[in-house]
């Protein structure tokens, strides 16, 4: 949660701990999985897609983690979005 603390909403301007966007987080092992939403259903595709990348590379460069999934729910183009963020 501290790392993900640092991932900012770009239209806010909060981070999305903060703002209480955070649904789940899990850790088995060396894989964590993250699974949040936006404050709106229809909140810019871009915007959506920065922060998934921006919490995907956040995982990605943490000591011990080896393996990452990001999982954006509640958003019209959630299955997009996670298709594209976790497809390496």
């Amino acid at each position: 949660m501290e790392e993900l603390s640092n991932v900012i909403d770009p239209e806010i301007g909060m981070s999305i701990v903060d703002m209480g966007l955070v649904d789940e987080v899990k850790i088995e092992g060396k894989k964590v999985s993250v699974s949040f939403h936006l404050s709106a259903p229809f909140c810019p595709p871009v915007f959506a897609m920065m922060i998934a990348k921006d919490i995907k590379n956040r995982l990605s460069k943490m000591v011990g983690v080896e393996n990452s999934e990001v999982k954006l729910v509640g958003h019209m183009m959630a299955d997009q979005i996670n298709e594209a963020i976790n497809k390496t």
